[in-house]
């Protein structure tokens, strides 16, 4: 089972699950700003965005688009948590801002 380090804390969960179900299963504040003003895991709105270190996959079309659109930017390094697929131990961080891309 994959591990997701998380704010000091590790969440053991199923490999190939989504690292955002991850998060919310263990209560993490994936979201910045209020839940409801997400996209529920559609890849459109850039609220999940997280910074992670480990192998997690590739960057989806939808992750790439969303990403390109500011206040994002594609070469943040910073990737939402609704298109990653646990399949190996990551290290996980949310960054402030509303859109989660206040780095500094």
């Amino acid at each position: 089972m994959p591990t997701v380090e998380f704010a000091g804390e590790e969440i053991e969960c199923d490999h190939g699950a989504v690292l955002r179900d991850v998060l919310l299963g263990a209560d993490a504040p994936v979201h910045n700003g209020p839940r409801a003003l997400s996209c529920h895991g559609l890849g459109s709105c850039g609220t999940c965005a997280v910074e992670i270190e480990g192998d997690a996959g590739v960057v989806t079309t939808r992750e790439r688009l969303r990403l390109s659109v500011p206040p994002h930017s594609p070469d943040s390094a910073l990737r939402l948590a609704c298109r990653v697929r646990v399949t190996d131990d990551l290290t996980v961080t949310k960054h402030g801002g509303f859109w989660g891309t206040d780095t500094d």
